[in-house]
């Protein structure tokens, strides 16, 4: 079902872990990437490369990815993703996601094993029917990345307008240099991360998880209002 409201889109968009297998279809896809490039960046550079997977594509990749982390193949760091050390109140709230989405999958704290076999999936595209790689140029400044980034945003909401769902994946650029070589990407980009696209699974339980967002009183100040 398309979706047109965009506020209740924004509002009602999450990160979904859970995918059905039916095909999107090239001509959703496309739009959506326009949505995308129609965002805003400085000097109107824009920023960034989206290299689109499916169906053997897509699989070959996974099962490159899945085969480096089973050899124990070491992460590459091409940019850092968090800052280091997390300060407590920042890793408070990524333990809570964790535990979150740990919880809504009956997996105990401290089985590792299960853990780790559901952090394997960041690398299957969780499942989705199309996965997108955001690459940027390593030139690139700062606020390029920036503007890469209200690219994504903008994807996610041509996603979810399109009756869709997706979930972002940071994990992806721990093996960036396996996905550069196995896509065949120029020389000068760096895996930023992927995007797994589809319609989401009802059935799944990981799909009942959801992130809180903290109070407006946390994040912002008003000034010279009455």
């Amino acid at each position: 079902m398309v979706k047109s409201n965009l506020q209740d889109i924004v509002l009602a968009r999450r990160s979904i872990r859970g995918y059905l297998p039916d095909p999107v279809p090239r001509p959703i896809l496309e739009n959506i990437l326009q949505i995308a490039r129609s965002a805003p960046s400085g000097a109107n550079l824009q920023p960034g490369r989206f290299t689109v997977l499916t169906s053997d594509a897509l699989k070959n990749l996974t099962v490159s990815l899945i085969g480096a982390i089973r050899n124990d193949r070491p992460d590459v760091s091409e940019y850092s993703y968090f800052p280091n050390p997390l300060s407590q109140h920042l890793l408070a709230r990524k333990r809570a996601t964790g535990f979150g989405l740990y919880d809504a999958l009956n997996i105990a704290k401290r089985d590792i094993k299960a853990r780790k076999k559901q952090f394997e999936h960041n690398y299957r595209f969780f499942g989705a029917p199309v996965g997108i790689v955001v690459s940027i140029d390593k030139r690139m400044g700062k606020g390029c990345f920036m503007d890469l980034g209200m690219a994504i945003q903008n994807l996610l909401i041509g996603i979810e307008t399109e009756g869709l769902s997706s979930c972002g994946i940071g994990a992806l650029a721990n093996y960036g240099d396996l996905v550069h070589e196995h896509l065949n990407l120029p020389d000068e980009e760096i895996v930023v991360c992927g995007i797994a696209v589809g319609y989401a699974d009802p059935e799944n339980p990981v799909n009942k998880f959801k992130t809180p967002r903290i109070d407006l009183d946390e994040y912002s100040d008003f000034l010279g209002f009455d």
